[in-house]
């Protein structure tokens, strides 16, 4: 993503397909929503529901939760 977006600025149809595919493919890569959010201008449910429209697994809250 070249540009951040004005938050709130309408997204295509088409716009917003592309825009679900490179959310998921950065969020499959490691990068947070919070992160996300800040590079797109979108808001946290905008994005958490375009990952969860693409199917993606969202990850657990936190840091290591993992038991000794």
């Amino acid at each position: 993503m070249d540009e951040v977006p004005r938050r709130g600025t309408p997204v295509s149809a088409d716009g917003d397909d592309e825009l679900a595919a490179e959310l998921r493919r950065r969020y499959d890569a490691g990068e947070s929503i919070r992160s996300l959010c800040a590079a797109t201008g979108r808001s946290y449910g905008y994005v958490r529901r375009r990952l969860k429209g693409s199917g993606a697994e969202l990850r657990g809250r936190g840091g290591d939760t993992r038991t000794a």
